[in-house]
């Protein structure tokens, strides 16, 4: 841990000087909106920009992980509701499903992914930093990856593929769906994306059934 800096009160781990940081970038968000600048975050905490740049590689992974974080508890949650559960398709779904109940109705999420000032792309889901929480998480379920025929690389598409979905859901739902019907909808449209690579790897043409 480098001790420069944080105002005379250096952080003990990573941990906590993650958490500083996040919620110096709350602070900014409230005064400020989503347009935040590392360096405003840095100064906020009495640090130099290199030791952000340490933990965050620029400011649309600081307000990606705010956000993530904003939703109490989010992650937990949703590993909790699918504990137990062994089948990738309905882990998956499920989660998709009520991700999308929950963070739907989440204000700070929303003003990231749908308003940004002129000239400022909204956050991605897709981002590099989003696509690190969702393996992390898949890695949290009780699904055995690489029996279904994920290897590296497919739970990297299928990560991406998911927060495609859900960054999709949530900014242009469309036609309002809830319980059953939202599980419905995302079970035809993800799941097939889910069991592929089983199905290549029996070699069974998916068009076939």
């Amino acid at each position: 841990m480098r001790s420069r800096g944080w105002a005379g009160s250096t952080p003990a781990t990573d941990e906590e000087a993650i958490s500083r940081i996040l919620d110096a970038v709350d602070r900014e968000v409230a005064e400020h909106g989503p347009a935040i600048h590392l360096a405003d975050v840095a100064r906020r905490l009495g640090v130099t920009r290199q030791t952000v740049y340490r933990y965050f590689p620029n400011a649309d992974a600081l307000l990606m992980a705010s956000g993530v974080r904003a939703v109490d508890g989010f992650i937990d949650q949703l590993v909790d509701h699918v504990r137990g559960v062994r089948d990738p398709v309905v882990a998956v779904v499920e989660c998709v499903s009520r991700g999308i109940e929950i963070l739907g109705g989440d204000p700070q999420l929303e003003s990231l992914l749908t308003r940004r000032p002129d000239g400022h792309a909204v956050t991605s889901l897709s981002s590099d930093t989003a696509k690190t929480l969702c393996l992390s998480f898949f890695h949290r379920l009780d699904v055995d990856w690489p029996l279904h025929g994920f290897d590296t690389a497919g739970c990297d598409d299928l990560a991406e593929m998911t927060l495609r979905t859900v960054q999709s859901m949530l900014t242009d739902p469309g036609q309002q769906r809830t319980g059953t019907e939202l599980r419905h909808f995302v079970r035809r449209w993800l799941g097939p994306a889910i069991v592929y690579p089983r199905w290549a790897s029996l070699k069974i043409d998916p068009a076939l059934g």
